[in-house]
């Protein structure tokens, strides 16, 4: 299979831990030591190689997909060597060396994503956007490709409600497939600029605009206040720990970071 190579240090079954630790996501499947991915009309798989992954297939299309799937754009180094004279966080690169956190390559199934785990578990979530997925999608091998805006306007009311979403998160889902904001083009805008332009949209608070700036824009500073799994992740580590909001303030400039590597440490590396 042609090989992707990665920035080290890479760490391929901690980078995709997260792809196993809640259940299968049909959108981004876990199956036989591989990730698979649908890339336009065709499934992607992903898996462990000597000097990166391999990726099959790899080509112009798909090797952004990857490359984000599995977190190159991080600067670990930079990190590492900052958390060297932070007593918890050294300990925890060092137990999660080369831990790339996965980046959702899509905008809009970045705040679908969001929206379904709003105020549930993480597996109640994964379920719910599974049946989603299934309903919506495009199964392609093993995997199915994210429910696009498009097709889900003309999803139903009714319909949505009937695979397990609330009926404010249904509105949300589907007053978001029909708005007019260029998602992508969010991108090129400063954090600040971004979380304004989403939460004038129904249903995304600052919780879920953090979320997009942490998993979908790699922004260093992203530190998604009010999230449940990371105040407890962060006073698990941290007796001292006051104000979740102004504690991010510690971890400057590597907040987003320092999230993930808090959140995948209580998992697989717990104080």
């Amino acid at each position: 299979m042609p090989l992707l190579r990665l920035p080290e240090p890479f760490d391929f079954d901690l980078t995709t831990e997260r792809f196993r630790a809640f259940g299968h996501d049909f959108a981004n499947l876990w199956a036989d030591g591989a990730l698979h991915r649908v890339v336009g009309a065709r499934e992607v798989r992903i898996e462990p190689a000597r000097g990166g992954v391999s990726v099959e297939p790899l080509d112009g299309e798909t090797r952004p997909i990857a490359r984000k799937l599995l977190g190159a754009e991080f600067d670990l180094d930079a990190f590492y060597a900052w958390a060297r004279r932070e007593p918890v966080l050294r300990r925890l690169t060092k137990a999660l060396a080369g831990f790339r956190p996965p980046l959702s390559p899509d905008p809009f199934e970045t705040l679908v994503t969001s929206i379904t785990a709003q105020q549930v578990s993480l597996f109640a979530a994964f379920a719910i956007r599974n049946r989603l997925i299934e309903r919506f999608g495009r199964r392609v091998g093993r995997a199915y490709s994210f429910p696009t805006a498009e097709r889900l306007r003309g999803a139903g009311h009714d319909e949505l409600l009937a695979l397990g979403f609330s009926g404010r998160k249904t509105e949300y889902v589907l007053g978001l497939a029909q708005e007019p904001l260029d998602l992508h083009e969010l991108a090129s805008l400063p954090d600040d600029e971004v979380k304004t332009r989403l939460v004038s949209l129904r249903g995304i608070g600052e919780w879920t605009a953090e979320w997009f700036l942490a998993r979908h824009l790699a922004r260093p500073r992203a530190w998604p206040v009010g999230d449940v799994a990371l105040e407890k992740a962060v006073r698990a580590y941290y007796s001292e720990a006051g104000d979740l909001r102004s504690f991010g303030a510690r971890f400057e400039p590597f907040q987003n970071l320092t999230a993930h590597y808090l959140l995948t440490g209580a998992r697989v590396a717990p104080p």
